[in-house]
């Protein structure tokens, strides 16, 4: 059995894992890191619960050997908030009711959170296109909608008060 060594920096941390070459970065994460958040549903990329942001790009990691991320900088949803303190998105998708299982919830925050990086003030069909490549069984997609345009505006909320403060300083 061939082996080799690669460096991730996953959720703002450096970390050195032996692999072999064929492994698949959602295994990787999963079951040599312990990072359980993205969830392993199709492994066909169908379905988005493996979503991660991957150097700035939303990624489905059943779709990537682990090699492939050698270097990377990646962020899954334990990298986005804690339970003390939840991402605006987290929030959101628990103050609009967007999740019902929470299978698909950790990738589609992932994706979200990516989406509002490339389109900070999306419409309601930026985010259904947005998130197309996430599937969810359980709601009609609305709730999950409402979040992220909920969390998009919370954002910008945040970024206009603090222009306010630096242009009166």
């Amino acid at each position: 059995m061939t082996t080799t060594t690669i460096t991730l920096n996953v959720n703002g941390k450096s970390v050195e894992t032996t692999i072999e070459p064929r492994e698949l970065l959602i295994h990787v994460l999963r079951d040599r890191l312990d990072i359980t958040g993205p969830h392993i549903g199709c492994e066909t990329s169908h379905c988005g619960a493996c979503t991660v942001d991957i150097d700035g790009r939303s990624v489905k990691a059943c779709t990537l050997f682990a090699v492939q991320a050698q270097g990377s900088d990646i962020t899954t949803i334990e990298g986005l908030g804690d339970p003390d303190k939840l991402h605006v998105l987290q929030e959101q998708f628990k103050e609009h009711h967007g999740l019902q299982c929470g299978f698909c919830t950790p990738g589609m925050i992932t994706r979200a959170h990516r989406l509002l990086q490339e389109n900070p003030n999306p419409t309601e069909e930026d985010v259904r296109f947005g998130i197309a490549g996430n599937l969810c069984r359980c709601t009609g997609y609305q709730n999950i909608v409402k979040a992220v345009l909920a969390a998009a505006s919370e954002i910008n909320g945040a970024a206009d008060k603090e222009a306010t403060r630096e242009s009166a300083a």
